[in-house]
């Protein structure tokens, strides 16, 4: 059994980069895909995204990210290389 255990770690440590923040388009995602994909951001403030994305339009700069509650400056510098912004094109939400 202790034979195994080294190789178990190492491959929990190529699997832990697997669960970090991947990309999110947050001008297009649910809340379910914001949450999965944001560190620091949860349910909650991923559906708060999604209702100030609605209420407001799309998301210019990840920076207006912060007029979100719950949304400040660090949530959005940790993550920012994960946060996506395709454009809106008239006709979609």
């Amino acid at each position: 059994m202790m034979r195994k255990l080294p190789l178990l770690l190492l491959g929990l440590a190529f699997s832990l980069p697997a669960l970090a923040a991947k990309p999110v388009d947050v001008n297009h995602a649910d809340a379910a895909t914001i949450a999965a994909s944001l560190d620091g951001v949860g349910m909650a403030k991923a559906k708060a995204i999604v209702a100030y994305r609605k209420a407001n339009g799309p998301f210019k700069s990840v920076e207006a990210l912060t007029k979100v509650k719950g949304i400040g400056p660090a949530t959005v510098s940790h993550n920012r290389a994960d946060i996506k912004l395709k454009p809106v094109h008239a006709g979609k939400s």
